[in-house]
């Protein structure tokens, strides 16, 4: 394996990039210690060494750091650590270690975010978030089938008495005002019709 540049990222802190593609991110300190240098050959047991001493142990100690500043879900944790300079195999290291610890938990990440967003939006709605966070389909309907399927049309009237107190008051154009603004949280058209129905009359 031969280093084929060196890349300052901060004052402190530089990319080795190697001949074989990947990367990883060590203190000027460490470069002397070791003697990286570009153009030169990277001993695999010097990188050994680096991995399991500096990469792996560095990993772990940042995903862990991030986890007590906030919760993640896997796929967002595994993204900072790419970002921080980890090699795949440190981040892998240190995703296993903190789902060992239960410190990372993505069923758990996606039961605490419905249950806070819970009245404000659709499950629709917060299932396609939490999706794009990473939390796999198989997760969410797991918890679904923990919910018992709970129908929304609870919520969507708790949501139509704040907005709409008196419902013999309103117009056609407010009406049409309120669907739209369920319909872009989320609920179901079907379910809206319904409530809207039993609401509103006729």
């Amino acid at each position: 394996m031969i280093i084929r540049e060196i890349v300052p990222v901060t004052k402190q802190k530089s990319r080795v990039v190697t001949d074989e593609d990947f990367s990883f991110v060590l203190y000027r300190g460490e470069l002397s210690r070791y003697g990286l240098e570009a153009g030169r050959e990277l001993p695999p047991a010097i990188f050994e060494e680096i991995y399991r001493e500096i990469l792996v142990k560095r990993a772990k100690m940042r995903a862990m750091h991030l986890l007590t500043r906030a919760d993640y879900t896997e796929a967002a944790l595994r993204r900072k650590l790419d970002q921080g300079g980890y090699t795949p195999g440190a981040v892998e290291e240190a995703v296993a270690y903190v789902k060992g610890w239960h410190y990372l938990d993505d069923a758990r990440y996606a039961r605490n975010y419905l249950e806070a967003v819970r009245g404000r939006e659709s499950r629709r709605r917060a299932e396609a978030k939490l999706m794009e966070k990473g939390v796999s389909r198989q997760i969410l309907k797991d918890l679904a089938e923990e919910d018992g399927g709970e129908p929304e049309t609870g919520m969507i009237l708790e949501l139509l008495q704040k907005k709409c107190p008196d419902p013999e008051a309103a117009d056609d154009a407010q009406k049409r005002r309120l669907y739209g603004w369920l319909a872009r949280r989320g609920f179901r058209n079907e379910d809206i019709l319904g409530v809207f129905r039993s609401y509103f009359g006729g």
